[in-house]
């Protein structure tokens, strides 16, 4: 038991890394077939992450795990019942809306602002730039997720590659292929999804 006890605590950042890559996938595989699903998983995933963020000094993505939960709230109610509806509907897959694409890059700006100088500022983040970019992005990709916009897979494969790249950086290597194998998935999503709201 004692060296069980000992393994777990001198590879917990492992072990933490791999299980978060396994229910990351997990959930991916569930976001590529909408399969609602995916919500429950990402529920589970930001509990980990809040702990391992914290550890190695990602500041962003600690604070962007507390959203995640509450997002993925929202997320599982709005993928279950149209709002307005008088009964339980499934919302259907749409492409972004003009009007609303301008208003998410509104929202963004400011949000991206507000981060980059909270890590500049106030943490001792090596990555400001590149955190707050990646978690602003995140923001607005998992609302047009929770929405069923089929361009959500545009951003996230901009922020899947940063966050490749930052968590190989920041010592997470599990993190880092999982992010680099959702690049390539997201590409994929992006093609289903397409064909899905033309049938919706």
């Amino acid at each position: 038991m004692e060296e069980l006890l000992t393994f777990l605590q001198t590879h917990h950042h492992a072990l933490l890394d791999g299980l978060g890559a396994l229910l990351g996938f997990i959930y991916l595989w569930y976001e590529y077939h909408a399969d609602a699903r995916l919500w429950p998983v990402s529920m589970i995933m930001p509990a980990i992450d809040i702990y391992l963020y914290y550890k190695v000094g990602l500041y962003a993505d600690f604070g962007m795990a507390i959203y995640y939960f509450c997002a993925a709230a929202y997320g599982w109610f709005a993928w279950s019942v149209r709002r307005g509806a008088t009964k339980a509907q499934v919302l259907p897959i749409t492409h972004l809306p003009k009007r609303v694409a301008a208003y998410s890059l509104g929202v963004f700006l400011p949000i991206w602002g507000a981060l980059y100088y909270i890590l500049s500022v106030w943490t001792n983040s090596t990555v400001p730039f590149l955190d707050s970019l990646a978690n602003a992005l995140s923001i607005i990709a998992l609302w047009m997720l929770a929405r069923k916009y089929v361009e959500q897979w545009l951003v996230w494969i901009v922020v899947d590659i940063i966050l490749c790249g930052l968590y190989v950086y920041k010592g997470v290597p599990f993190h880092g292929v999982l992010y680099g194998a959702y690049v390539l998935i997201a590409l994929v999503g992006f093609r289903k999804w397409r064909t899905m709201a033309v049938r919706a």
